[in-house]
């Protein structure tokens, strides 16, 4: 429940602007996750979260992307957990995952800033995932199915 849970936490600031942990717990609540505003502060403090300036004296939730830090494991594990099978057609390397999932794992692969990826969208079990060759195609699909068997 605990990976579910941060991965929607990952998938809701990246869509959404938000600013307080209030905020956040309460989109957990209306996504179906039961939660107190010290479980979102531990989650915010579990994936190292940190607020941005986006103008206007606002401000907004952001994921530090680092591959060396630990945010990087955790968002390999989500996209590790998350897929079920990957396969392509020429450019666009079609993702299954558990359902519920996609749109976490879509994040993950995203914050993963795999230069290969032109775009991604997200469905309830499926990620399609567009790059700019099948060459590419097919090396990119080489590093996720590292990343999935990697422990």
């Amino acid at each position: 429940m605990k990976v579910k849970r941060q991965s929607k936490i990952l998938e809701i600031i990246k869509d959404n602007e938000i600013d307080t942990q209030e905020a956040l717990a309460e989109m957990l609540n209306d996504a179906g996750f039961n939660v107190t505003q010290a479980t979102v502060s531990r989650d915010i403090r579990e994936l190292k979260l940190t607020k941005v300036p986006v103008g206007m004296g606002k401000q907004k939730y952001i994921v530090i992307s680092n591959e060396d830090s630990e945010i990087g494991e955790r968002l390999k594990r989500v996209f590790r957990d998350g897929v079920t099978a990957i396969d392509f057609a020429q450019n666009i390397i079609v993702i299954k995952t558990l359902t519920g999932m996609a749109m976490a794992v879509a994040a993950a692969l995203d914050a993963m800033d795999n230069t290969e990826i032109m775009g991604t969208i997200a469905g309830d079990d499926t990620v399609f995932c567009v790059v700019k060759n099948e060459t590419k195609a097919i090396r990119l699909i080489g590093k996720l199915r590292v990343n999935m068997n990697k422990n």
